[in-house]
């Protein structure tokens, strides 16, 4: 059948990954770096990828192409929710409890994290660990940009990392409900200064606005040079 359905420049894309994040459908993903429409029958059709793509590279065409498949993006997404719940033991779901140490060395240095899982895809969306948690949600290159990440930013917080350039899953739906269903006290962001580190940003965004709570928030950009700064406004 003819019918409108996106269309994904790929000159243009800068591989921010903000599109992927948009499409609660699960049709469009990152593939070597780009945007890609994966599959036609999980496109609807309206668009809600196009705003969030900050170089027009996502437009309307009317062409060929599969009907969209509400029940096919239905089971879709019950399959991922069920992976990430029934996932590999590296994945279950601990606090990690740690001594007061009388004297730690700038050699020896303790590790900060509080909570394992880390990634986004894997963590659980309910865990005792997120009730008046103060939330950081960080891209994966910034701890290694940043010497004292642990110290600045893990410490007193409940880590959560992901990239948006390499994993294609819509953050802000799981980030959603995290914050939806758990007593959150704040949510920091820390990002790369490259583009593509935009889509964790917008994803934090687009979950604090859908969760239908006020939370305070900030966002931290790290440079490559392993330096940070504050985004001139909010």
């Amino acid at each position: 059948m003819v019918r409108k359905i996106i269309q994904i420049d790929e000159e243009k894309c800068n591989g921010c990954g903000a599109c992927a994040s948009a499409c609660h459908e699960g049709a469009i993903g990152m593939v070597d770096g780009k945007a890609k429409l994966l599959r036609d029958d999980y496109c609807d059709g309206l668009g809600d990828c196009l705003p969030s793509c900050p170089t027009g590279a996502i437009s309307f065409v009317m062409r060929e192409a599969a009907a969209y498949d509400e029940e096919a993006v239905l089971a879709a997404k019950a399959k991922k929710e069920h992976a990430l719940l029934c996932g590999c033991p590296g994945s279950a779901a601990k606090v990690i409890k740690r001594q007061e140490e009388a004297c730690v060395t700038a050699v020896q240095q303790e590790s900060e994290l509080r909570q394992w899982p880390v990634q986004i895809k894997l963590v659980p969306v309910k865990a005792p660990w997120f009730d008046g948690a103060k939330l950081l949600v960080a891209a994966d290159c910034t701890a290694y940009a940043y010497a004292n990440f642990h110290r600045d930013f893990i410490k007193g917080h409940i880590t959560l990392v992901g990239c948006p350039k390499l994993d294609a899953v819509d953050y802000a739906i799981k980030l959603t409900e995290i914050i939806r269903n758990n007593d959150i006290r704040s949510v920091t962001v820390v990002r790369m200064e490259v583009p593509c580190c935009g889509g964790i940003e917008n994803a934090v965004k687009t979950a604090l606005h859908d969760s239908g709570k006020f939370i305070p928030w900030n966002v931290v950009i790290i440079a490559t040079d392993g330096s940070k700064h504050l985004p001139p406004c909010l």
